[in-house]
């Protein structure tokens, strides 16, 4: 769990140097932000599996919004964030900036159970000077040796109407329990409008094509592709479709799950291709476990705007009248402030098996007996 040393009264200090990460966090500020805590808190434990100690993985993949170079966001906004990933065991994190500051916050509130990795920020305008990052529990998760970025060759690229993916592609590898595992953070092309689609699916097929071409120098048969897609579900069917012919299956409690805040995108995936012995945990229903957490419903509710209006005016640049116009108070906290805070995309989630013991010794059996 994260730690909590801002949220302590000022008598706890007169006994112990508790080390902040925000020192002037206000006694208004403090409480805010434990009762957003406790609400957060209470949906995480209703919305997301438990720990089963060398059973499961709760793997998540998150947009968190201009992560580095956003200033406005608010200390609690760094706790909410904490907190939400913290249910997790290992995160990919897309749109993380130039600047690693965020994420320097965010660990501090983690804790020394998590670590993390970067790759380097993708210049140029398409690019946007963006990294991708994974964090990752110590104590349930561990690196398998593969990390590098997806960075294509003539062989593959010739004759294609792009030449890179517009952000590198970022690969790791990871193991817990029996499972090893690639993960693929990637953050396509954005917009609909104009040649968009068309930029998205030539990205898909050169990164299957890449991926094929490497299979056997990722050391392991099951790779997770993640991240923003930035799929549009009007225009960009055809891309899907090249992933599934790949074998890349999205987790199918995913699958037309709306991940923007705005809740009109399937922005954000999980594609798998995968051996036989790696499983997804099922549901009652026999869905595979995995879902969409929806923060905005638990903490910066636009019930709440107008508690957050002096910090909302200290940032506002428009021309509204927001401190006496309560309709474009609101208008401007849902559609920009709340997810400058957080993000404007929501965290996607699933839950893998990660003990094979019981059907690798029954396939065992089978072979032993019909053995001459």
């Amino acid at each position: 769990m994260p730690f909590y040393n801002d949220l302590r009264p000022e008598a706890d200090f007169a006994t112990r140097d508790f080390i902040r990460v925000f020192p002037n966090m206000t006694k208004p500020a403090k409480i805010r932000t434990i009762d957003g805590l406790l609400r957060l808190r209470e949906a995480l434990d209703k919305a997301i599996p438990s720990r089963r100690t060398e059973e499961n993985l709760l793997a998540a993949s998150w947009n968190i919004k201009e992560f580095g170079h956003t200033t406005q966001r608010l200390p609690e906004s760094y706790y909410y964030i904490a907190e939400i990933v913290a249910r997790f065991d290992l995160v990919a994190i897309q749109e993380v900036k130039s600047t690693l500051k965020d994420i320097s916050i965010l660990m501090r509130i983690l804790g020394s159970d998590w670590s993390y990795l970067v790759n380097d920020i993708t210049d140029g305008t398409s690019g946007n000077r963006e990294r991708s990052c994974y964090l990752y529990n110590n104590k349930r998760v561990n690196l398998s040796g593969l990390v590098g970025e997806l960075v294509l060759w003539p062989a593959v690229s010739d004759g294609a109407v792009i030449s890179q993916l517009a952000r590198t592609p970022y690969m790791t590898g990871f193991r817990a329990g029996w499972k090893s595992f690639v993960l693929i953070n990637l953050h396509l092309s954005p917009d609909k409008t104009g040649n968009k689609a068309a930029a998205r699916k030539a990205e898909v097929e050169l990164l299957v094509k890449a991926l094929n071409e490497k299979s056997d120098e990722l050391w392991g048969e099951n790779l997770i592709l993640t991240g923003d897609f930035n799929f549009f579900r009007e225009v960009d069917q055809q891309s899907v479709d090249l992933l599934n012919a790949a074998g890349f299956v999205e987790v199918n409690s995913l699958v037309g799950k709306l991940t923007n805040a705005a809740l009109t995108e399937v922005y954000d995936r999980f594609f798998i291709r995968k051996n036989k012995f790696f499983r997804l945990a099922l549901t009652a229903d026999g869905k595979e476990s995995g879902g969409v957490f929806n923060p905005f419903d638990h903490v910066f509710r636009l019930a709440d705007a107008a508690v957050y209006l002096p910090e909302m005016l200290g940032v506002y640049g428009g021309a509204a009248d927001l401190a006496n116009d309560a309709t474009a108070m609101k208008k401007y906290f849902d559609s920009y402030w709340q997810q400058n805070q957080l993000s404007d995309h929501l965290p996607i989630w699933f839950e893998m098996i990660i003990d094979s013991s019981s059907p690798f010794l029954a396939e065992n059996r089978t072979k032993i007996e019909a053995e001459p």
